[in-house]
């Protein structure tokens, strides 16, 4: 993480206050939410005994049968378009049964779905004395104490008559007429009573012929007929308090009364920020607002969980937004008891502005005020952050500079006349750089150095040893003759490959470019590469294309001289080598030579291209002398052709990696 967003973070401590003081609001916002909570459940429960003090018609505690108010008649022809304003509120007594009850001024119509999964089942007409046991419907119509059964049965689509199967009963008509249509699942069926003859308990009954204990073996389900009563609104509205909306339900949530009306209060005076309020008071006021739980006008029955709740029997309180920004409805249900029975519940809703006026005041003020210290205080730290950034990139990057050229060139740092800790940090590595610089000098001309030196000394020792092959020595001292001739050869070994670098050295500054096909220069190499690299398993592989390259062949081939050499001494009898060309982009290539032997030690991979360093160990080839010149070779080569090297473990070996964008064209 950088020195700026450091800071940053820092500047976020002045976020503590703030925070503080916004649990310090939510905390009088949800005190002041508990104390509208209960007022409002204390309503809802004094409204319960007024409803039962007054005598109103309260529903049930069973199951209904609701009918929903038509606005214009329904024409009996089987057709669904009519039934569609109340499609979604269809009931389904059994799986695979729809049953769909609605009125106007002059009928009450039904519609019965029957999805038995046949397209013809047992069908025959309701007057033939079979009919009881192939497929039909049977209702069961109920006002007071007095009660009709019918038998509803066709053999197919068109006009169908209900067929009584009780004696005459005063009030209950004689006869239903309707229409039957068969589908491919089943039949659908639509009849329609007069108001003046309509039940007000209603039992339906579907029987099966192909399944006879399905439905229930067709035994008619009683049910008393529900809907949204005038006089019992009437008196919820003359009960409910200003400003509140009373919806009461029966025992399955169906409403069977509202009075009342949800009023917006107006705000004293407008706020200055209405779409902040409106964020904070999402955020604030009903942080946990499902928009499910809504409860539209219009709507004909209620399901939210809270009213669930309710009709089991436990009161509930919820809070979501209002239809005008800025206001909150809280919505209370608590469960209808009337004389000990639950029968169903009572919904409330209040809404309100003063309650998020007042939070949203309060946290407003905290808000902008906190905004305003933090900008401040931030804008003033990143500043300061942006200036200690700069001084230390720039100390950075004469570092990173002075360290691609070995510290001799920029041992002179920025900052070094600064009077703070960088301008201290910054003598410091002046000074370490000054060091390492004269250290890597010595290092650079070092095996030049020792490579005359050693010359004149060793051809002396070298004639003497000659000498003494001609002398007469004993026995005894010819062991210790051959040793000195081998140590002499070693120390030639040494001396000549001290040279060869120094030559390289000298090879490579003064070495001239041109145009050539890397391919080929990678080709021809691995081909001399295979008889050296016997019994090991060596592969080459090179692009199909040309691979252009500005640069010096022969030093690129020197190079992969020493990778290859590094890569065999690493490498066991049984192992592989790989070397691979691969074009980049324009001019440039890339060089991978692959093996595989042990790991690379991590301390040391940052140093493996620098002069008379060395990593071999027991992996290595025994007896053979190394100074560590061989990589420090690949890395010149590299950087004449601007180029860099580099060293990675693999899951089973070590691959170098030779980057060459190519030598500049003079």
């Amino acid at each position: 993480m950088t020195l700026r967003r450091k800071l940053l973070l820092v500047a976020l401590s002045t976020l503590a206050l703030p925070w503080a003081g916004w649990l310090y609001v939510r905390q009088m916002e949800h005190l002041l939410r508990n104390s509208q909570e209960q007022a409002l459940l204390a309503i809802a429960f004094a409204l319960d005994r007024g409803l039962v003090a007054i005598g109103a018609d309260m529903p049930t505690a069973d199951k209904g049968w609701y009918v929903q108010a038509m606005p214009q008649p329904i024409v009996i022809d089987g057709n669904d378009r009519d039934w569609a304003p109340v499609a979604k509120w269809a009931q389904q007594p059994w799986d695979g049964v729809t049953v769909q009850l609605a009125h106007d001024a002059a009928w009450l119509y039904m519609r019965i779905h029957v999805d038995d999964g046949s397209e013809t089942g047992s069908r025959i007409d309701a007057h033939d004395p079979a009919a009881i046991e192939a497929d039909h419907v049977v209702l069961e119509l109920a006002r007071g104490n007095r009660q009709r059964s019918y038998l509803i049965a066709s053999a197919g689509s068109g006009v169908v008559l209900a067929r009584p199967l009780d004696a005459r009963v005063h009030g209950l008509p004689d006869q239903i007429s309707g229409q039957w249509l068969t589908d491919g699942k089943g039949y659908r069926i639509e009849l329609r009573i007069p108001r003046a003859q309509a039940p007000d308990h209603l039992g339906i009954g579907v029987f099966d012929a192909q399944a006879p204990t399905r439905f229930d073996g067709g035994k008619p389900d009683l049910r008393p007929l529900l809907s949204l009563a005038p006089v019992l609104s009437n008196d919820l509205t003359q009960l409910a308090p200003s400003g509140v909306r009373v919806r009461l339900l029966s025992a399955d949530g169906w409403v069977v009364g509202e009075g009342g009306s949800l009023l917006e209060e107006q705000a004293p005076q407008p706020a200055r920020f209405p779409w902040l309020q409106q964020v904070l008071s999402d955020l604030l006021v009903v942080p946990t607002l499902d928009q499910r739980q809504h409860l539209p006008r219009d709507i004909p029955r209620l399901s939210t969980p809270d009213v669930q709740q309710a009709l089991d029997g436990h009161a509930t309180a919820n809070w979501r937004g209002g239809d005008v920004p800025g206001s909150v409805v809280l919505t209370v249900a608590v469960p209808l008891d009337a004389r000990g029975q639950k029968r169903g519940a009572l919904v409330l809703e209040q809404s309100s502005q003063a309650l998020p006026l007042l939070t949203n005041r309060a946290l407003l003020g905290l808000v902008l005020a906190s905004i305003a210290v933090l900008v401040i205080a931030g804008a003033v730290l990143f500043a300061f952050a942006t200036w200690l950034s700069l001084r230390i990139g720039r100390l950075r990057d004469a570092a990173e500079r002075a360290q691609r050229h070995d510290g001799l060139a920029l041992a002179a740092l920025p900052l070094v006349e600064d009077r703070d800790e960088l301008g201290d940090l910054a003598r410091s590595l002046s000074r370490l750089l000054e060091s390492i610089g004269t250290y890597t000098e010595y290092l650079r001309k070092l095996a030049s150095n020792l490579s005359h030196e050693l010359n004149t000394p060793l051809a002396i020792v070298r004639s003497s040893l000659e000498n003494l092959e001609h002398a007469e020595l004993p026995p005894d001292a010819q062991p210790y003759l051959a040793r000195a001739r081998d140590g002499t050869a070693r120390i030639g070994t040494i001396v000549r490959a001290m040279s060869e670098a120094s030559r390289m050295e000298r090879a490579i500054a003064s070495a001239d470019g041109e145009d050539v096909d890397l391919r080929q220069v990678v080709r021809g190499c691995a081909e001399a590469y295979r008889p050296l690299a016997a019994p090991r398993s060596l592969e080459c592989l090179v692009p199909d294309e040309p691979v252009p390259l500005y640069g010096v062949p022969e030093l690129i081939a020197q190079a992969l001289d020493k990778l290859f050499d590094n890569a065999v001494s690493f490498t066991a009898p049984d192992g592989w080598i790989r070397i691979v060309l691969e074009a980049g982009p324009g001019e440039g290539a890339r060089i991978l030579v692959a093996n595989r032997g042990p790991h690379l030690p991590e301390s040391m991979q940052g140093q493996l291209f620098d002069s008379l360093v060395s990593v071999r160990g027991t992996g290595a080839r025994a007896g053979t002398p190394h100074l560590g010149l061989g990589l420090y070779v690949v890395r010149l080569v590299a950087e004449l052709h601007q180029g860099k090297v580099a060293a990675r473990n693999d899951e089973d070996g070590v691959t170098f990696e030779v980057d060459l964008p190519g030598m500049r064209r003079q």
